[in-house]
């Protein structure tokens, strides 16, 4: 660690990143951005990494999903507001039915960088940069658009500062009250039969407050019933903007990120020379890893000998995306190699990025069934191997959106065209969350028989 700095990661082989054509505005929106306050505090960092601990000894469950990208074009205060209440409908469904508490976090307030596959991508013939997210260059498809501008960060940190200052009152400003659980329920959300199974559980939740109440336990007297905890994380993939917040905090003395509570590394920047592992070596931030169906076992004890070397619970969250028909085959090797090193890491499932289909009219989107195989398994594969599975990653929206295909409500892919907004990936609905939220639930539930 003596050789870490903010900044070390610049002596180390790089990928996905933007080639901005002015160098000097560069630094100087590089200079800028250090001057600006944190997003978020060491000590809320400390308290996720606690949380995080219990979730990895299965005493917590980890919830963390929100925008595949964030826009600058959709930002608005009600889609930030309903996708918050369908964080918090998710987690009543898993903790009222399993007794486990939920540790939420949101791709929120600063997702907005995506690696792509290719630098450039064709349309009509017409070859142009890839687009990379708004915090790089613009997605409408002409030369202005793509040419990557270090201006997207300064703008991409003041609507980080108004989403978090938003969460951070619904979080606390009663929104969160366990009484208002009837309340959460998403205006769209009317496929009967789930609009039904949460209306019953949201009676449930009723019933129990009033007999608490009489007990003289209520919302008045306990924070944790009127207010919750939600936390922030982003793919640390700019590493320029990274390292602008890049803070050493006056408590401790260590380094935090603090432009969200937790940081991951993608699947296609996991190299054990690259940059992104050299800059997350040095943070004291929780930090999560992308396993794909390329990741070697010894490679990810490796990582997680380079990135948590003091074996701390709560730091490392491995972050499994196979894929519905590589779980199987790919994860149990992974999760045997942990064991047996002894390493602490929180499992959790990414059952989105490895399920990306191309429909026959063009669009790109993700079957709920394949979502839901995916996940399965992933609980399957701890129960065979005596683990602890450990959270979920979604990429979810409170929107009515239609970009993922079947579920109970029965998406088609002639539907895809009514909603869908997304600037990247696909995300899920209101009512498909909900219906894996009932699924990990069950599955919960059993476990602590």
């Amino acid at each position: 660690m003596s050789t870490w700095s903010p900044s070390s990661w610049r002596n180390f082989p790089i990928l996905q990143q933007p080639t901005y054509p002015n160098q000097e505005a560069l630094k100087r929106v590089e200079e800028q951005l250090k001057n600006y306050p944190p997003l978020v505090f060491a000590g809320e960092a400390r308290n996720l990494k606690k949380q995080l601990a219990l979730a990895s000894e299965g005493k917590a469950f980890l919830l963390q999903g929100g925008d595949c990208a964030e826009s600058f074009s959709e930002f608005k205060a009600d889609n930030i507001r309903d996708t918050f209440k369908l964080f918090l409908q998710m987690s009543a469904v898993m903790t009222y039915a399993s007794g486990t508490p939920v540790v939420k976090i949101g791709r929120m307030g600063g997702q907005f960088a995506k690696p792509r596959s290719s630098d450039e991508e064709t349309v009509n013939g017409i070859t142009l940069p890839s687009y990379r997210g708004d915090i790089i260059n613009g997605n409408d498809f002409t030369a202005d658009a793509r040419i990557p501008d270090p201006e997207r960060m300064v703008k991409a940190y003041n609507q980080s500062v108004a989403t978090l200052n938003l969460l951070r009152a619904f979080a606390t400003g009663g929104l969160a009250d366990l009484k208002q659980v009837n309340e959460w329920n998403l205006g769209f959300a009317s496929q009967k039969e789930m609009s039904n199974k949460y209306e019953e559980l949201a009676n449930g939740i009723g019933d129990s407050l009033r007999f608490m109440e009489a007990c003289g336990v209520s919302s008045k007297t306990y924070r944790t019933l009127r207010e919750t905890d939600f936390y922030t994380a982003h793919e640390a993939l700019l590493l320029p903007y990274e390292e602008a917040f890049t803070r050493q905090d006056s408590i401790t003395g260590e380094w935090y990120d603090v432009s969200a509570h937790m940081l991951w590394i993608g699947d296609r920047t996991r190299q054990l020379d690259g940059a992104h592992i050299e800059y997350m070596r040095g943070i004291q931030n929780p930090i999560g890893v992308k396993a794909g169906p390329s990741m070697d076992p010894d490679d990810l004890i490796k990582l997680i000998d380079i990135l948590n070397p003091e074996n701390e619970a709560g730091r490392m969250n491995v972050i499994v995306r196979m894929g519905a028909d590589g779980v199987a085959e790919g994860m149990p090797k992974l999760v045997q190699a942990v064991e047996r090193e002894g390493k602490k890491v929180l499992w959790s499932c990414d059952p989105m990025h490895g399920n990306t289909v191309k429909t026959s009219n063009g669009y790109k989107t993700r079957a709920v069934e394949s979502v839901l195989k995916e996940m399965k398994q992933f609980f399957q594969v701890h129960k065979a191997e005596g683990t602890v599975a450990g959270g979920v990653h979604f990429e979810m929206t409170g929107k009515n959106v239609t970009e993922c295909i079947g579920g109970s409500f029965q998406i088609s892919e002639d539907d895809l065209k009514a909603r869908y907004h997304t600037h990247c990936d696909p995300r899920l609905n209101a009512d498909q969350s909900l219906e894996l939220a009932f699924m990990i639930a069950d599955t919960l539930k059993e476990a602590k028989k």
